[in-house]
């Protein structure tokens, strides 16, 4: 059984949401998702972020981390067997590929990656432009439009 949500209602009463709308719709869309590889998102402050993903048995050359406007990809596939190590008789590590996608947040930047004792480590950072960062408007009051009141009139008698 599958809830599907009807979003035309929030379209018609919201202005500029329509990406939100797009991935929430996107999202129930979604039949299955791989639990693998395991994996950690941490808000570190208001506009610092961290994934932490347990890739082990996987080193720096297996892995590619790709950033495409709002998505981050990361992938990995294990470049070889290890043969020469001998026979397995049990093999719990998982060494298959994988393909994670995350939506990013608009101006959500990857500031770094780390992989260190089987982790990988990816820290994002939210960047708001100047221009789209909160700002204080003044407010004239009467005293203002009373002297520009004052000024009109007395161009008026001048003229």
């Amino acid at each position: 059984m599958r809830n599907t949500f009807d979003f035309a209602p929030l379209f018609r009463s919201t202005i500029g949401f329509d990406r939100m709308l797009d991935t929430l719709e996107s999202a129930s869309r979604v039949t299955s998702i791989d639990p693998w590889p395991p994996y950690d998102i941490v808000r570190k402050s208001e506009d610092d972020y961290r994934i932490t993903m347990a890739v082990a048995g996987l080193s720096e050359d297996d892995l590619t981390i790709t950033q495409e406007k709002n998505m981050l990809l990361v992938a990995g596939q294990k470049s070889g067997q290890d043969e020469a190590s001998g026979q397995y008789l049990h093999r719990g590590i998982a060494a298959r590929a994988f393909r994670r996608r995350f939506e990013l947040a608009d101006h959500v930047k990857v500031v770094s990656a780390n992989l260190e004792n089987g982790l990988l480590t990816i820290d994002l950072k939210r960047e708001l432009p100047e221009e789209m960062k909160p700002r204080r408007i003044t407010i004239a009051g009467s005293e203002g439009l009373a002297g520009a009141g004052k000024q009109i009139e007395a161009e008026k008698q001048a003229a």
